[in-house]
Formats: C-alpha cells, structure tokens, sequence
C-alpha cells in the first residue's frame, strides 16, 4: 500500500500489466483529443504511483509522433469508486531508445 502523498513504484511487472497499459493508451488518447494530436501509443516504460483522493498514476509513455518514437510523463489522477478518471498533464520528455520507427 502506498504511503498517502508519497510516490512509490508500481512493481516491476507493472509497466506491463493490463490496467497500466490501458491508463498508457488512455493518456496518449486524451492528449490527441486535448491537440488534435497524432501520437500513437507503444508502451509504458515506467509507472509510479500516489495516494491523494484517489490515486494519481505518473507514467513514462512511448508514443510514435510522426515516424520517431518518443517519451512522454503523463499524470492520471483516478477515482475508481466515483468511475473518476483525468488526464493531469502530459509533456514530451525526449526520443525513446530506437528512433525512428521502421
């Protein structure tokens, strides 16, 4: 269990698991929808999370914008007993490992 207002990391297997992935893809939705964006989402490469009302999700997130796969920090902030779901913020980061995409 999390400490309230401290971040912890989700676990190892985390960056993988279902719920994670799905808050990755949410993020990169919502930012499209925010911009008019383009960015297709790969993976979460990093997830960590906080207990405040809820539980603020902070993600690192591959995304391919226009060929070149990049990272992006996401911060979700989700209640799940009022079905409560936000994206926070979202900012490119820098260019993931790999590049260009083929």
């Amino acid at each position: 269990m999390a400490t309230l207002g401290g971040l912890k990391d989700s676990g190892p297997s985390s960056q993988n698991s279902a719920e994670i992935n799905a808050l990755g893809r949410f993020s990169v939705d919502e930012h499209n929808k925010k911009e008019n964006g383009l960015l297709e989402f790969v993976r979460v490469v990093k997830a960590q999370e906080q207990v405040v009302a809820g539980t603020m999700h902070h993600l690192t997130v591959e995304a391919i914008d226009a060929g070149k796969k990049k990272l992006y920090e996401a911060k979700i902030w989700v209640k799940p007993w009022m079905n409560f779901k936000e994206l926070q913020d979202f900012k490119h980061v820098g260019d993931a490992p790999g590049g260009a995409v083929e």
